[in-house]
């Protein structure tokens, strides 16, 4: 992946270093996961950016770790 330097606010990687350290990610990997949940949340304004960004989590996972869907309708049957 090719990388590029930019500057950024002091108090906004202040920020992503504390969420990072949170959500065990390295600061760079927070400031692009907000681009990126910015980026989906400007794309479509009808989701909520809770959803956006959860959706974003959930895609990263590794599939061997996820369980498959089930409908409460199928479940019931």
């Amino acid at each position: 992946m090719n990388t590029v330097s930019v500057r950024i606010d002091e108090n906004l990687v202040s920020a992503a270093r504390a969420a990072a350290k949170a959500e065990f990610r390295t600061v760079q990997g927070q400031v692009e996961f907000w681009a990126k949940v910015g980026r989906a949340a400007l794309d479509n304004p009808d989701l909520p950016a809770s959803f956006i960004a959860e959706s974003l989590m959930s895609m990263a996972e590794p599939r061997e770790d996820s369980t498959v869907f089930t409908p409460r309708s199928a479940a019931k049957a």
